[in-house]
């Protein structure tokens, strides 16, 4: 698999992406295509319009042309690589696909979309059926929206965008949670992820169950498990939010959290603390130094549905990066 797939899906519905244009959708609905979930697939579900697929469908076209979908990014950035996957799509996937992207400022009509000036990302190229088919992106540019053109008809069941988000800083108040992925945090470090995924904590909105967060396996021995975040931005963190919603026979004892700005010192932000299973917890907090990145460690072990650190960013840190990037 690339690099890029392990970045974060810049479509994604759990980000606040959404389709805002497709051209055709007789057998199944292109808002699909940003669903979180992987796809699924139940054979012989038929409905009016024949087999159920959980993808975009397109009718057989009978003259020349292809079909387009439009996506807006949930959280508009760079992107690195693109993932079309045709997944249960065997003898109706297109044949080929290409990408282009746009910038735009503002909420437009789906018709300015379609009359926009798109920039290439990846020229037409090859599809299998039933497989991801992973292309990489090279270009620095930021971008809002993707527009995915499948030639000529057929079916696809995600497309991920993969990549890291930019901000427009002039959209964010002057505190807000660098440690959000929707704001250009990442994760960098990890030491498990057994049952989920430590990029769930950084995603917007409150957890929607156990599977929704960060959760580790059982330690037998006496280390705990931790895991690191490069913030958004240099920022002094004033408030912790650690969030074990769900979690009730499996949360940790207790937390702590530091910070770096240079990778080699780490200075307290959190000392160690307990924790309630189930329940939001926030402490305010003044560590009086800027961090580039956190570092949260559970004790021993167990599941986190949200990690909020919200900040004041270092002055003029967001503005550059937006600027060098479009």
């Amino acid at each position: 698999m690339e690099d890029f797939a392990t970045l974060p899906d810049l479509a994604s519905r759990a980000l606040g992406g959404g389709v805002v244009h497709a051209n055709d959708e007789f057998f199944a609905a292109a808002d699909h295509l940003v669903l979180p979930a992987a796809p699924v697939f139940t054979p012989r579900s038929f409905d009016h319009k024949g087999q159920v697929y959980d993808g975009w469908e397109t009718r057989r076209r009978r003259e020349p042309g292809f079909d387009v979908a439009i996506v807006r990014l949930g959280a508009p950035g760079v992107i690195r690589g693109v993932d079309i996957d045709t997944a249960f799509f065997t003898g109706n996937y297109p044949p080929h696909a290409a990408i282009d992207a746009l910038t735009v400022e503002g909420y437009p009509a789906p018709s300015d979309l379609v009359e926009a000036e798109w920039v290439p990302l990846v020229p037409k190229s090859p599809l299998q059926g039933d497989s991801r088919n992973l292309f990489p992106v090279d270009d620095q540019r930021r971008f809002t929206h993707v527009r995915l053109t499948i030639i000529p008809d057929g079916g696809v069941a995600r497309l991920r965008v993969h990549g890291t988000a930019v901000p427009d800083p002039r959209l964010l108040p002057e505190v807000f949670d660098v440690a959000a992925l929707a704001h250009g945090a990442r994760i960098t470090e990890c030491s498990n992820m057994f049952y989920g995924h430590p990029e769930n904590m950084l995603m917007p909105g409150l957890a929607q169950h156990m599977g929704d967060g960060w959760e580790t396996s059982r330690r037998r021995d006496d280390a705990n498990d931790w895991v690191t975040v490069a913030l958004a931005a240099p920022a002094e963190i004033s408030l912790v939010d650690l969030d074990t919603t769900h979690f009730k026979g499996n949360s940790p004892g207790s937390a702590s959290v530091r910070g770096t700005a240079d990778g080699t010192e780490w200075f307290d932000i959190l000392p160690r603390t307990p924790l309630r299973p189930d329940t939001p917890h926030r402490f305010p907090v003044r560590p009086g130094r800027a961090a580039t990145h956190v570092r949260l460690d559970i004790f021993p072990d167990g599941g986190m549905a949200r990690l909020r650190l919200h900040g004041r960013p270092v002055a003029g840190f967001l503005d550059e990066q937006f600027r060098r990037h479009t």
